[in-house]
Parts: structure tokens; sequence; C-alpha cells
């Protein structure tokens, strides 16, 4: 099976990959929030992005930070009580999410014209927590 790989973070900071932005919204019961990974507009060789690339890697982009997470997340649904294990992340955490699904929303950034993504999953969704460099992960086009 064939692969498309698109380094679209090249020179990108934690700051401008996930920059600071309130979705204006929390999570609730055992939902986990994420923002997904920005993508930049110009390559590591400097070719400006056409749209559709951008879209495409937006929307497959499966590195998240967590950005809040529901009362109930990683918790007993019933009484409330923390996982034997504890929470499998926590807010801040840099993580890999599933590539559908969950509930997304795009939230307008004031001088820029890319939103920012958020997306918000049941607590057992979220794949993994990224232990290493969340920039260094590369997004894969199958």
């Amino acid at each position: 099976m064939a692969s498309d790989h698109i380094d679209n973070n090249a020179g990108q900071s934690i700051e401008s990959a996930f920059p600071n932005v309130d979705p204006g919204c929390v999570p609730l019961g055992s939902r986990v929030m994420v923002q997904i990974r920005r993508t930049h507009s110009v390559s590591k060789g400097g070719i400006v992005l056409v749209e559709e690339t951008k879209e495409t890697v937006k929307w497959n982009n499966q590195v998240a930070k967590v950005v809040a997470l529901g009362p109930l997340a990683y918790k007993n649904r019933e009484s409330a009580k923390e996982w034997p294990e504890g929470a499998w992340v926590t807010e801040g955490d840099y993580v890999r999410v599933p590539r559908w699904g969950g509930d997304r929303i795009e939230i307008p950034v004031k001088d820029s014209q890319d939103p920012i993504l958020f997306v918000t999953f049941s607590d057992h969704e979220i794949i993994s927590k990224i232990t290493g460099d969340p920039l260094s992960v590369k997004v894969y086009i199958l």
C-alpha cells in the first residue's frame, strides 16, 4: 500500500503548532478535548502549499494537545472514582488521536486566516501519549 508523507511542520515551534486559543466550551462527562496540531502554509523547501493540501493535512492530522478533561474522564462512570491505573493523559499532554470521529469545531483566530481545530473524544478513544517531540511526529496519508 502506498502512502504520501507530508512534512508540514518544518521550522515550526510548539507555540505556533499549538497556539493558546480558548475553544469557548468544555467537555462534559467522560470526554477529552484536544487541539489538533496546526499546519504551515509553506513546506520545508519553501513551497507554498495549496489550500487542498493544507486541508488534507489538517483533517488527517493525528497529533494533538489535551486542553480539557470532562469531570468523569478516566473515572468510573457510576462512582466517579478514578480508574485504578489513574488518568491516561492530563491537560497539556501531547497525544495521538483517531483520524476519524470525535466532535470537531473550528475557532477563528484574530490576525490569522486559518482557524484552530478542536476535537472532543471519549476518554478511551485517545490512541497514545506522545512522550517525545510532538513536532517530530509525521503525517502519513494512505
